[in-house]
């Protein structure tokens, strides 16, 4: 089966109308080049609306950054539900991401309640998952790294990563300059997966498992190259249209 690569641009809270047009006008300018790889693009909730007009037509999908846990719309100020999300081109949705859970104490019950909600809205969940630098350090990664997993298949069933997507971000590698090593990257990926092949071995084969942790043109190629590196959840670097680019061809290349 061939292996099919997804990398995602997390814009996190950057942009503006003029710079999301150029942006997004770089990265469709070189797409063409990076024909088995979906690229995604997901800028703040403020912008959602006016960068589908600009991905349309291009393939690039469109994702939210995080959405409400409530499966109904209502009486819930400032929040965002994934049907909105869904009506405004929204094709995936992150969930769990390490700021979220830091800044906003998302905890693994809220996390796994956002992936059930983003599923019944049509929406794709992207599950953040992974470590601080002090929990790498006492051997506790994978401890981590089952819970956080637990959570969502205690919830929602195995059944329903067939249509969901894992990034695996050591927290201690986000923003930092710090990058895990390919082998770190590897036998993160290869941890979930297992864990979920004890369950379902046809839905961990086919699951796509994204590394997020400052890739860069750089060093995307040999993060790649882990048999269990499915692409990329891309902070800074997807902020530049050559380097996000640059390092979807790192992805293109082990495609094919």
């Amino acid at each position: 089966m061939k292996r099919t690569y997804l990398v995602a641009g997390n814009w996190k809270m950057n942009g503006s109308r003029v710079a999301n047009a150029a942006l997004v006008q770089g990265i469709r300018a070189g797409a063409g080049a990076c024909k088995d790889v979906e690229l995604l693009v997901c800028p703040p909730a403020v912008y959602l609306e006016s960068a589908a007009q600009l991905v349309a037509g291009s393939g690039i999908g469109l994702g939210a950054q995080t959405l409400c846990e409530q499966e109904k719309a209502g009486a819930f100020t400032g929040e965002v539900h994934g049907a909105m999300l869904k009506e405004v081109g929204c094709r995936y949705a992150i969930v769990g991401h390490s700021e979220r859970r830091a800044l906003y104490g998302e905890s693994d019950a809220l996390v796994a309640r956002k992936f059930r909600t983003a599923q019944a809205c049509g929406l794709v969940p992207i599950l953040c998952v992974g470590e601080t630098l002090q929990q790498r350090e006492a051997n506790e990664t994978e401890r981590v790294l089952q819970r956080q997993l637990d959570a969502v298949v205690d919830l929602c069933g195995i059944a329903a990563f067939g249509d969901a997507v894992i990034a695996y971000e050591p927290v201690w590698a986000i923003g930092t300059g710090r990058t895990a090593t390919p082998q770190q990257a590897q036998e993160a990926h290869a941890f979930l997966r297992a864990q979920l092949a004890k369950r379902d071995g046809r839905i961990a084969a086919s699951l796509r498992l994204l590394y997020g942790g400052s890739v860069k043109a750089d060093n995307a190629r040999t993060l790649f190259e882990g048999p269990d590196v499915d692409g990329g959840l891309i902070g800074g670097a997807s902020l530049k249209a050559d380097e996000f680019l640059a390092i979807a061809a790192a992805a293109q290349a082990q495609s094919i």
